[in-house]
């Protein structure tokens, strides 16, 4: 009788050990579902901007924008947005024009270093 109250005790165990299981594997898969959708979305989002973006560069493509001087003619201003440099806003010197522009104006162009955005779209005109 004993061994029979054991048995039937593990079996309750095991019927309720399984059932939390099934519960955790289906709120795991709940979960991912609702983290697979917001990915399409992001992604979905991500193609929306990508080609607002590109709609403006059509846009902008015929503008001409004024080349920047080597010399700015003020060292603390950005030769291109005319942005201040401030303690978090960091300078860049271009590497083909010498015009110190900041991060939002500049491209890192690989070994040859960062490049104003003029500079880089005239030398990379595909990029544009």
């Amino acid at each position: 009788a004993r061994a029979r109250q054991d048995g039937e005790r593990w079996a309750l165990a095991l019927q309720r050990a399984q059932r939390e299981a099934l519960e955790r594997e289906a709120t795991r898969g709940a979960e991912q579902a609702r983290q697979q959708e917001l990915i399409r979305d992001m992604k979905g989002r991500l193609l929306e901007l990508l080609r607002e973006k590109d709609a403006l560069w059509q846009k902008t493509e015929g503008i001409d924008t004024p080349v920047p001087s080597s010399v700015p003619r003020d060292a603390g201003l950005c030769a291109r947005c005319r942005k201040d440099f401030r303690l978090l806003s960091r300078r860049y010197n271009c590497r083909l024009c010498r015009g110190k522009v900041c991060h939002a104006c500049s491209v890192d162009a690989g070994k040859q270093g960062r490049c104003c955005l003029l500079c880089y779209q005239q030398r990379h005109p595909q990029a544009t």
